[in-house]
Order: C-alpha cells, then structure tokens, then sequence
C-alpha cells in the first residue's frame, strides 16, 4: 500500500517539477535586467513555500481542513472586505495587501476555501425531492454569491468566473435533477439578455449599476475580437517568430510573466516548451480525473470536481488569451505564471488532493 502511495505521487509531481522547471528558466530569461532577481528569486521562495505547504499538509487529515472550512471561509471573506479598505491597487484593481517583502491576494486564496466549504456543506444536504434539492442550490449559490460580491467590487473579473466554476463542480456531484439545470439554463439566458440589452442600448444604466471599471473589463471580453491589443499583438510576434527548440528575437511583451507566460516561454524557450506544457497538463488532467472517479466519498469528489473545473478552465482560459483565441481576463496559468497567492493556493489544492484515500 505504501509503495502505490509513492508511485502515485511520483506520478503527480513530475509533471509539476516540469511545469516549475519551465516557470523558474523564464523568470531567470527576463529580459529587464532590474527585474530579472525579483522574479525568479521570488518564483524560487514560492515554489520553495508550495513544496513545504504539501509536506504540511500531508501529516494532516483532509477531514481536518473540512472540520474547519467553515471558519477558513468566513475568515477569507472577511479579507476580501478589509483588502476593499486597505488593500493595494494594481492594474486598476483593488486586491491586494502589500507587505515589505511580498503581497498577498485574498481573492485567490478565497478559490481554495470556497471548494473547501462548499464541498462540506453540500455532501450533508439530503438529496430525494424538489425541495431539498433546491435547499441545496441556494445555499451553494448564496455562499458563492457573498465573495463574488466583494471581489466584483475590487473588481477581478476572471476570480467571480472561477467561483462559480467551483460551485458547479459541486452541483455536479450532487446529481441535481435534469430539470435543475433546464431551470439554471434559462435562469441564466434571461441574466445574459438583460445584461446584453442594457450593454447595447443603456450603457449609461449599465456603468451606473457596475461602475466604469468593470463596465471596462467587461466590455474587452465582450469586443476582444475587434480589439488592436498591444499586448497580444507583440505576444503573437513572440510566438510566430521562434523556432521549435530556439526563442524568438527578444520581443518585449507587456505582462509576460504573468498573462503572457506561454508566449514568453515560446519566446524563450522554443515551441519545444510549449509542447512540453501541453504533455504536463494533459498528464495532471488526466491524474485528476482518475482520482475523482476513484473516490467515494461524495464530499471528497466534490473537492475534486470543484477544482478541476477551475484548473481545467485556467489552461484553457491563459493559452486561449495567449494565441488571441479567447478575451484576456488576467488568469494566470497554474504552476507557470509569476505570482506567489496563485501558485501557494494551487499546492493547498495538492496538498488535500494527494492525501485522499478511495474511502
């Protein structure tokens, strides 16, 4: 038994010593000298932290951070409401509480604790009519509802998205009725023609409800097709001027280590990198998957689900972004873009995730 429990965690962490490997040689390739030792210096404290978050987490129970998800919860929304009062605003967005030595972005931890909640609250919620089922809607529905408020006002359009992502990751270990989603569909429908409405023929309404900051980043996901982007521009440069094992001639791309961190890496590092990218993610993707069909407990699949939707939509959303296929909405890509809260958050997530048990 303990032998399969190595092999399966061999299997886990080469393709994220692969993905870490690629972040860590970009953040060394910068090409802004002064930046150069921030970057990769404190990519390397991250993963260094990641590392030592999964050994933390592996002499405890996942049932010990379900016991307690509730108050890491509520703690992480009150964060969210203190960061609208103190926080630092960075790139037109208030998110983030700025120390001497690095910052920290509630929104991002807020990923793991509504999993961690949502996941506890849900699997205890009795299933067999209408009305419990729809008791169980609306309590996942409010509990993501409330920091998807304080976020829209920070605002992070791309953190709302992810949240809701989680909870339908539980919802779909639920196993509501069909009839709930025909409901949720159009529920949905008539929130997007109402939406599209004011966007087309009220905007002055539409800025007055959801303020100019988010009108603003709203309306470059909904025109990105007609968009003149600087930013993606000079990332399609990067891309279409490199070589399969050899990088481009030294394009500057705006925002590369984070947004545009798969462009940088082509840049850099060839198509090769890329590639190898794409084998890592199919490898965890698949890991996760396997995982989730092989745990029984119901609240564990939930966790599970939850976070490969999210996971599974930030690769998707990133490399979409970076070859101009989908809006850019400022979602890093796990395990390879700059960030410390991002990549802390994506170890909690293995960290549980590797502790599970076909229970």
């Amino acid at each position: 038994m303990k032998k399969k429990l190595i092999k399966d965690k061999i299997l886990l962490f080469i393709p994220i010593f692969l993905l870490a490997g690629i972040s860590l040689i970009n953040m060394m390739l910068i090409k802004d000298s002064d930046a150069y030792e921030s970057y990769f210096l404190k990519q390397t404290i991250w993963f260094s932290l990641g590392f030592f978050v999964i050994f933390v987490f592996g002499l405890l129970k996942p049932k010990f951070f379900f016991s307690y998800a509730k108050y890491i919860y509520f703690i992480n929304v009150l964060l969210l409401i203190l960061v609208l009062f103190w926080g630092t605003t960075i790139n037109g967005s208030r998110a983030w509480f700025t120390f001497p030595f690095f910052s920290f972005q509630p929104s991002e931890l807020m990923k793991f604790s509504l999993a961690l909640y949502l996941s506890e609250v849900l699997s205890k919620e009795k299933r067999g009519n209408m009305k419990q089922e729809f008791k169980g809607i609306i309590k996942v529905f409010i509990l993501t509802f409330i920091p998807s408020l304080f976020v829209f006002l920070e605002p992070d359009t791309g953190a709302i998205i992810i949240y809701f992502l989680i909870m339908l990751g539980t919802i779909l270990v639920y196993h509501i009725r069909f009839r709930w989603y025909v409901f949720l569909g159009i529920g949905l429908i008539l929130f997007l023609g109402v939406f599209c409405y004011l966007y087309y023929f009220k905007q002055d309404l539409l800025v007055d409800l959801i303020g100019t900051s988010f009108f603003y980043r709203v309306d470059r996901i909904l025109t990105f097709v007609y968009q003149d982007s600087f930013q993606l521009d000079r990332a399609l440069i990067s891309i279409g001027t490199a070589h399969f094992f050899t990088g481009s001639s030294g394009v500057y791309i705006p925002e590369a280590p984070t947004d545009f961190i798969v462009a940088l890496s082509i840049s850099n590092l060839g198509i090769i990198s890329f590639i190898f990218i794409l084998i890592s993610f199919f490898w965890l993707n698949f890991y996760f998957l396997v995982k989730l069909f092989q745990t029984k407990s119901k609240k564990y699949r939930m966790f599970i689900a939850s976070f490969l939707l999210m996971f599974i939509f930030a690769q998707i959303e990133n490399i979409g972004m970076n070859l101009g296929l989908l809006p850019i909405i400022g979602i890093p890509l796990p395990f390879v873009s700059y960030g410390g809260t991002n990549i802390i958050v994506y170890f909690m997530f293995l960290g549980i995730l590797i502790n599970l048990k076909k229970i």
